[in-house]
């Protein structure tokens, strides 16, 4: 829904030029959905844009997203992947370890182009959200810790070698998070950092980068805020508290994704087999699944439904959405309410704009299907649909 994602990007712009001022930018968060289509419509609403790889970086680039608003993040980028971002001029690095650091400053060397460095720190904050979803836990394979010291001296690394340049700090602390508070820690840990880099370094901090993670209505249980209050909160705790510490007012940096396009999308499924095994369960089976969809199988995420060719049907029944792979786990939703299915019906399943097409696989050899924008009654392919042949087409 185009509208829809228009307006949900928007509303951030705005949110952070009302609460926060000039030196401020909202970057898309690619791998919620990538395709050419939607960086054309982050770009024309005066977005950023993050990505996590070399083919998320090209896709955008091939739409004539403007390198200097990507910020390239990730937390084992190969040497090709460094080089190809340097040499188009990408905004930022992040730099997820120590060793990512050294082997980012000799590609720099090797490629006499100076590499703008953003560190991703793990502040060991945890968000109340599913433990696969959670990134800035003591445990987490992202970033730098703070508590070990290894931030700080990533930190001295980075200003010290003179084929980097130190951009800021970052931290993501993970996906669909309902709470405001956590957000306010990540910002106490920012400051800290800041005010003892200008301190040690006589080095100011250009960036503070919050990364993204605001959830969204999957089932009429979740309660997301409003995407105002959200930046509202950040702007405000990094303006107060970086006057406090007498610094200087950092440009800020936000990186929704899944926010944008999560309830802007559906997934419509044919259904063919209906299998009912008698006091047990029900099975409405359909021609997608895990290939489409691995998010249920991944962390038992939580969906509704309906059936798009008899929507106002009322006569429902407890039923598992069940997909075609050969994996008893290939189900979709668990125990949902539809109404009485048969063969040929439509199911659309809601809110799968962020994660299930950006996670899409050939399991099974089935094909990614295609995707489709909407607008003012008008529908257009933004993404074709793949054949067999092209599945089978880089076999030797």
């Amino acid at each position: 829904d185009e509208d829809f994602i228009r307006g949900a990007c928007r509303e951030y712009v705005a949110a952070v030029s009302d609460f926060y001022g000039g030196e401020a930018l909202v970057c898309y968060a690619s791998k919620a959905f990538s395709c050419k289509e939607m960086y054309r419509i982050a770009n024309a609403e005066k977005m950023g844009a993050d990505v996590v790889s070399g083919g998320e970086l090209y896709t955008a680039l091939a739409a004539g997203f403007p390198a200097g608003k990507i910020y390239f993040h990730g937390n084992n980028k190969t040497k090709k992947e460094i080089e190809y971002a340097l040499k188009n001029g990408v905004h930022a690095l992040v730099a997820d370890s120590l060793s990512e650091i050294e082997l980012i400053a000799s590609v720099a060397a090797r490629v006499k182009k100076t590499a703008p460095i953003m560190l991703r720190l793990n502040p060991g904050i945890e968000a109340h959200t599913h433990h696969y979803i959670r990134t800035a836990a003591v445990d987490s394979k992202f970033g730098l810790a703070v508590g070990s010291g290894d931030a700080f001296r990533a930190a001295g690394r980075v200003i010290q070698d003179p084929n980097l340049a130190f951009v800021g700090l970052h931290t993501h602390i993970g996906s669909q998070i309902f709470e405001l508070e956590p957000y306010g820690l990540v910002t106490g840990v920012f400051v800290n950092l800041a005010e003892r880099l200008l301190r040690e370094y006589g080095a100011e901090t250009p960036e503070f980068n919050f990364g993204g993670g605001a959830g969204v209505r999957y089932t009429q249980e979740d309660k997301p805020f409003a995407f105002r209050g959200l930046v509202k909160f950040i702007a405000d705790s990094v303006k107060t508290e970086t006057a406090k510490a007498g610094l200087k007012k950092p440009r800020l940096v936000l990186e929704p994704g899944r926010s944008i396009v999560a309830e802007g999308g559906l997934t419509l499924y044919t259904v063919g087999v209906v299998k009912e095994i008698p006091g047990v369960k029900k099975y409405v089976c359909i021609d997608g699944g895990m290939f489409d969809n691995p998010r249920y199988a991944l962390y038992q995420a939580k969906y509704e439904m309906v059936l798009a060719n008899r929507a106002n049907d009322t006569d429902t029944e407890k039923v598992t959405l069940a997909g075609k792979c050969c994996e008893s786990g290939d189900i979709i939703i668990d125990g949902g309410q539809l109404a009485r299915a048969q063969r040929g019906d439509l199911v659309a399943v809601f809110t799968t704009g962020a994660y299930n097409f950006s996670m899409a696989s050939n399991y099974n050899r089935n094909a990614v299907p295609p995707a489709v924008m909407v607008k003012d009654g008008a529908a257009r392919l933004i993404v074709k649909p793949q054949t067999w042949a092209q599945i089978a087409a880089r076999d030797v």
